[in-house]
């Protein structure tokens, strides 16, 4: 290997460094590229990291260290990475402008969605690398504070085609690979040396010549770790080295090799350790702040000499600490009383004005006791860490405020507020910690049931089954007598609670939810879209379908109202809201629902709301008939809840493979996914899967099979959709000769569609009677069906009704009228996708005598689900940065997904774009 080869000083490294190279030359033609190294401390990321931005020739640098106790502090990660980039701030969409400056604490305003920033940062580095090529290093990941490490996700999930290299190094056992915020992004783990390069790279680091065996014993000792090998030497006499690498040590490497800095440490004058402590201390690295805490502490000139002689540490614009293990030696070995003296220093030269936040943190570290002062400073800090959308930042803060509150009362309810903020940013186990120290504590009855309640909704949040329940209504019974409000907020909880664990909860267990909650307090006047939809569900299901219709079809059109229900109204009941728009037959507000979930949560960068609001208006556009938008919708709420990391909203992809009817392993798809969804005690889940298999089993013409299903669905009332299980279980039983359950599913279905009213509903009742009669009246039934159909949104039963008409004229030998209805059908369905319920209706125009040629679906298919998103989007006039916003990708990623479509559609411009068919 020559000298000028520039992985020879990394030994053992030559195919990870190639790597890396590989990665530059393709982030440089525009092709971004992503990758997580993993490995235990000492392994060589750093070193790694260092090659990457040394090989960098022509590209811009942005780097960002994890810092273990900087951990708590919201968005100071992507701060790190940000800051030097931030003179393009000017150049992004507003929305994605104002928040990062809100997260950055460079102006205020409302808290940002957190994925919001996610865009905005990756809308930035695009822009940076319009310039030029962009590396962007991150080292000691498992570091970063939570929002900034969840934004850097979501980033790397997204980028595709902006010339952007962003590389993260995660230390490994620290954190789980299959777990965390860059789980799932490509990455290479890093093993140990082999014997050949460890022993070369330990001889590089001793001039001397060293015995055979001691060389042996440090070999193994090392276990290939590189950083090992460099340090554990470092200390040792020259009689140690010569007659054995000390004694044997069972101890981890990495503790080994702290052992060596801290031996390194300890060899140091006591003003260089103070000052090695206080840059340890100091997460950020500035160095005029160290220079400044320097003098307060007395500390000279010298010092900073010995360290760096030593080194350990680097001094220029900013501090680097030449491992991280070596500012972790320096904190831990350092005297508690040192490390406050050190924490108040730094707190006294840190500016109370810029940086509140850090000085709050610090003088929360100097405390030896309790001081209010220092609690209120950090409950103020969780303030700001709030308005910035730093959840966990919030929670953080206001767990040391509870440690350090005197009063006992004041603690409990900062207790309190420190659980509600923890559970908020997803950490239901601290925030269940936090609640039982609170409970330790003197709190007032309402604060006592609040704590009941968070506690119910957290057993909610994680297991989304009956086990909330009892705590939910007790919670809201205790809130009668104290606050009105949320007394019938929790109650709403509790029915929606209920409506999940549907049929696990017991055969009447969503009526005497129902029962209760009806007997809360009035609420007040106008009533809130909550109280609204309370007093609906109240009805419903304490009474029947046909008592809650009135109040529920009266809720869902003040929703329909200019500001009926305010954006966030939208965000926190549309789980509820939607599926009640479904149970009425309501498909304008079905669709209006849907339609302004996903606008709100695009506006507000509502991320974790946003797949919900995707996938509810999938299910629309799949019973219009547009599978192809549909499936558009569903990849991008799977995109999104991958880089968000929450979990998978399967039931419209479920939907989907059902009407299509085409997937070999449908069946065994959707079994599994009830099943899994019965583990977490989701029983409306159960009755969801039985309806998507009887879509399925009646497309396929398995009526027995259907009718199973259908039947299995309709054993619990679950809301929006046993009146869908219904329609299904008539056909299906009507063609299973199962006269008697169809005419039970009948007289159920007559009730529904007289109190909704709509045309859905009365077409769905027309159809299902006319399957059950015969001669005029069954003629006249279709024909209803037909036209009521007509004027719904509800495509997909628009054209089986034409399908079943065509099939009971055909019966009739009504050839030629059959022919019609049954080519109406055929073509409406092939159009869909629906390939199943297309194949019914061929094989029926066969029967007639017609000759019909069987299409393959999938030839049509030209566009990717993105890509036809995007071309839509294109047509009706968005430009590319409009686009991006609108699906959380950059501009540079929408211009290369629109080059393919005008290749695939053999189109130059927009102006083509827009006279070519919608696909």
């Amino acid at each position: 290997m020559s000298g000028s080869d520039p992985l020879r000083k990394l030994r053992g490294r030559r195919s990870e460094g190639e790597r890396l190279d590989r990665l530059l030359a393709e982030a440089r033609f525009g092709r971004s590229q992503v990758l997580v190294l993993r490995g235990e401390a000492g392994i060589g990321k750093s070193a790694l990291l260092e090659h990457l931005v040394q090989s960098a020739a022509g590209f811009r640098i942005a780097r960002a260290v994890g810092v273990e106790s900087q951990m708590e502090l919201a968005f100071a990660g992507l701060h790190q990475l940000c800051a030097p980039m931030m003179e393009h701030l000017e150049r992004l969409p507003a929305p994605q402008r104002d928040a990062l400056a809100v997260a950055f604490g460079l102006s205020t305003g409302n808290a940002p969605d957190r994925f919001l920033v996610g865009l905005a940062v990756l809308s930035l580095l695009a822009e940076v690398a319009e310039e030029q090529p962009l590396v962007c290093v991150v080292d000691d990941a498992q570091w970063l504070d939570q929002v900034s490490a969840q934004s850097l996700a979501f980033v790397a999930r997204r980028l595709l085609a902006e010339r952007v290299a962003l590389v993260f190094a995660v230390r490994t056992p620290t954190s789980d690979p299959s777990e965390g915020p860059l789980a799932g992004l490509p990455e290479h783990i890093l093993r140990s040396l082999r014997d050949g390069d460890a022993r070369a790279l330990l001889e590089s680091a001793i001039p001397a010549r060293l015995d055979e065996r001691v060389a042996d014993r440090i070999i193994a000792e090392a276990c290939g770790n590189p950083l090992a090998l460099l340090e554990l030497p470092h200390g040792l006499t020259a009689t140690e080295l010569a007659g054995g690498f000390g004694r044997p040590d069972a101890r981890p490497v990495a503790s080994q090799i702290e052992q060596s800095f801290l031996r390194r440490i300890a060899a140091l004058p006591g003003q260089a350790q103070r000052l090695l402590l206080v840059a340890a201390a100091e997460p950020v690295g500035d160095a005029l702040l160290l220079r400044r805490v320097a003098e307060r502490l007395d500390i000279g000139a010298e010092a900073a000499a010995a360290v760096e002689a030593a080194g350990l540490i680097e001094f220029g614009t900013w501090v680097r600490f030449r491992h991280p293990l070596v500012r972790s030696a320096a904190y831990r070995a350092a005297d508690p009383r040192d490390r406050r003296d050190v924490h108040r220093a730094l707190a006294e030269a840190t500016d109370p004005v810029s940086d509140p936040d850090r000085r709050a943190w610090h003088r929360a570290n100097a405390a030896v006791e309790p001081d209010e002062a220092v609690a209120g400073e950090l409950e103020r800090s969780a303030d700001r860490a709030q308005a910035r959308g730093g959840i966990a930042a919030a929670a953080a803060f206001l767990r040391r405020a509870t440690g350090l509150t005197p009063d006992l009362a004041r603690r409990g309810a900062r207790a309190v507020a420190a659980a509600q903020a923890a559970f908020d940013a997803g950490a239901p186990d601290t925030a269940l910690e936090l609640l039982s120290a609170a409970e330790m504590g003197p709190l007032d009855e309402l604060q006592r049931v609040r704590l009941a309640r968070l506690r119910a909704r957290i057993m909610f949040a994680r297991k989304r089954g009956g086990d909330a329940l009892p705590l939910l209504l007790d919670a809201a019974n205790r809130l009668e007598l104290l606050d009105e409000e949320q007394a019938r907020e929790t109650y709403l909880e509790a029915i929606g609670s209920a409506v999940f664990a549907s049929r696990l909860n017991g055969a009447d267990g969503m009526r005497r939810v129902a029962e209760a909650a009806r007997a809360a307090p009035r609420g007040p006047q106008p009533p809130r879209l909550a109280d609204a939809f309370l007093d609906g569900l109240a009805a419903r299901f304490a009474d029947g379908y046909a008592a809650g219709a009135t109040p529920l079809k009266r809720t869902l059109r003040a929703l329909r109202e200019e500001n009926g229900g305010t954006g966030d109204d939208i965000m926190r009941w549309m789980w509820l809201a939607w599926p009640t728009a479904g149970e009425m037959w309501d498909d304008e507000n079905w669709h209006e629902l849907g339609t302004r979930g996903v606008r709100t949560a695009r506006e507000t960068g509502a991320l974790n709301f946003l797949p919900l609001a995707l996938t509810f208006l999938a299910a629309v556009h799949i019973h219009a008939g547009e599978f192809d938008v549909a499936s558009a919708l569903i990849e991008e709420a799977d995109a999104i809840t991958k880089a968000t990391g929450n979990s998978p909203l399967g039931y419209a992809a479920l939907l989907l493979v059902a009407w299509r009817g085409q997937d070999t392993q449908a069946v065994a798809l959707i079994e599994a996914k009830a099943q899994w969804a019965a583990t977490w005690g989701e029983g409306r889940a159960i009755g969801q899967g039985h309806y998507v298999l009887s879509v399925l089993y009646n497309g396929l013409g398995q009526y027995q099979a259907a009718l199973a299903s259908a039947e299995k669905a309709c054993e619990y009332d679950d809301l929006g959709v046993f009146g869908l299980s219904l329609f299904e279980l008539v056909e299906a039983a009507s063609r299973a000769d199962a006269r008697e359950t169809a005419a039970a599913a009948l007289r159920e279905l007559e009730i529904r569609a007289d109190a909704s009213g709509t045309d859905w509903a009365l077409g769905v009742l027309a159809r299902s009677r006319a399957l059950l009669r015969d001669g005029e009246a069954a003629d006249l039934l279709y024909r209803e069906a037909i036209e009521r159909f007509e004027r719904t949104r509800i495509a997909v039963h628009l054209a089986r009704t034409h399908l079943v008409y065509g099939e009971w004229l055909r019966r009739e030998n009504r050839r030629i009228e059959a022919r019609e209805q049954l080519r109406i059908a055929y073509e409406m369905l092939n159009r869909f996708g629906a390939a199943a319920f297309a194949e019914r209706a061929r094989r029926e125009l066969l029967a007639t005598g017609e000759s019909v040629r069987q299409r393959t679906i999938e030839a049509r298919e030209v566009l990717t689900a993105q890509e036809a998103q995007i071309a839509a989007l294109a047509r009706d006039g968005l430009t590319n940065s409009e686009i991006g916003a609108e699906l959380f990708i950059s501009a540079r990623t929408v211009e290369w997904h629109l080059r393919k479509v005008f290749t695939k559609l053999d189109v130059t411009s927009r102006k083509e774009l827009r006279a070519t068919p919608d696909r």
